[in-house]
């Protein structure tokens, strides 16, 4: 008999700044919503996106990080398992479900400021790679350019 296997991996960009909050013990749970796009055809042939929209619920600490460091229009990379749940509504007019993601990971993608170079953005954080400083090159001799047996390459 097969075991089950409860896996998602999504990457996407936040709909809206974190939601953090506490259960009554103290632990950290933190509210994502995600779009992810996908493409398709549409009847005319023309390819248009389409966007598909996750709830993810981050755990302790990690879902501290994602208040403190995300928000609206940070892409993240999402790696974690389908929970469904279901509730009375406050109202009293039934039952609800909801399927979403339980993450075990979240990477933060991009950076703080919004541009794609990856790194940490913002104060403090990152390489900067200094442009005025020239690169040590003396691993490397001076060019011939003549045609001596150097030129012959043994392969």
């Amino acid at each position: 008999m097969a075991e089950n296997i409860n896996r998602v991996t999504i990457t996407g960009n936040l709909t809206a700044d974190p939601e953090l909050r506490h259960t009554p013990s103290g632990t950290a749970v933190c509210s994502l919503r995600v779009a992810v796009n996908g493409r398709r055809k549409d009847q005319s042939g023309q390819w248009v996106d389409k966007p598909n929209y996750f709830n993810i619920v981050v755990w302790g600490a990690q879902g501290e990080n994602c208040s403190n460091y995300l928000s609206k229009g940070r892409p993240v990379a999402i790696d974690g398992r389908l929970e469904w749940r279901e509730w009375e509504a406050k109202d009293g007019s039934g039952k609800r479900q909801a399927v979403e993601i339980v993450a075990d990971t979240v990477q933060f993608l991009g950076s703080r400021d919004g541009s794609a170079s990856g790194g940490q953005g913002g104060e403090g954080g990152g390489f900067q790679p200094a442009a005025d400083v020239p690169a040590d090159t003396g691993d490397f001799a001076p060019s011939g350019g003549g045609g001596g047996a150097d030129d012959d390459i043994p392969f």
